[in-house]
């Protein structure tokens, strides 16, 4: 009896050193791609500084652009883990290649200035008079498209004299003074501090865009390209991003 009892004591010793070896493999490890639009720049680089932190052995590497570019893209095969756009239209263009994507935040336009204002820019309405030097994202771009659902609302054409590939790029021009404003988001506004001065687009004329952020199929890390994801997604994640100014979906 004495001998059947070491013997059992003795399998589940085994059983307790081969599950804590099964845990330490499961730990997250390794590195993931993500692409992520433009505008979540600062927010995802607090984000990617923080679950690196809390998990020593991961790598995140982020691309920030364009998210219709960076859909084609992943369209074209780009190694890519996790997809955040800052359109719903975008993430539907690859179709299958995201798998389960999920608004996390969402983000509203608003019309940045030089801090002097030199052609005295005070409604949406201004952007349309002649010789007003306005920079605006491409029309394939989410901040080009919620620009043009703003002249819609506002009832008038705005002829650009800039139209860049993205909103960092058209937030650059009003910085630099190159443009008398830009139609950026409000995020963009907030994170350039004194270089731009904000003229609020009214409730009743703005436009938002919803951000989806996903797993790709092709992921080759699904386990920690799904625990980046969930962290955006948490609590946590949802406070850095408020904090820059992104609103519920």
């Amino acid at each position: 009896m004495k001998g059947v009892l070491l013997v059992v004591v003795a399998l589940v010793l085994a059983g307790c050193s081969s599950a804590g070896g099964t845990a330490k493999h499961k730990g997250l490890d390794g590195s993931i791609s993500v692409d992520a639009a433009a505008s979540l720049t600062g927010a995802f680089d607090t984000l990617k500084a923080q679950f690196e932190k809390a998990h020593p052995s991961t790598t995140v590497k982020i691309t920030y652009g364009a998210s219709s570019d960076l859909a084609t893209q992943i369209g074209q095969g780009a190694p890519v883990d996790v997809f955040a756009s800052a359109s719903e239209k975008n993430m539907t263009q690859i179709g299958s290649a995201a798998l389960d994507p999920k608004d996390f935040v969402s983000n509203t336009a608003e019309i940045a200035v030089p801090p002097n204002n030199p052609a005295h820019i005070m409604s949406v309405a201004d952007l349309a008079r002649p010789g007003v030097k306005v920079a605006l994202c491409a029309p394939a771009v989410p901040c080009g498209v919620v620009a043009s659902e703003v002249f819609k609302n506002a009832k008038i054409t705005v002829h650009p004299a800039a139209s860049l590939s993205d909103v960092k790029t058209t937030l650059a021009a009003v910085e630099s003074g190159e443009v008398d404003a830009g139609v950026v988001y409000v995020t963009d506004v907030r994170s350039a501090g004194s270089k731009v001065k904000a003229v609020p687009i009214p409730a009743s004329l703005n436009a938002k865009t919803t951000y989806p952020i996903a797993v790709l199929e092709a992921s080759k890390n699904r386990a920690l390209a799904a625990a980046f994801v969930a962290y955006v997604r948490s609590a946590a994640g949802l406070k850095v991003l408020t904090a820059d100014g992104f609103s519920s979906p």
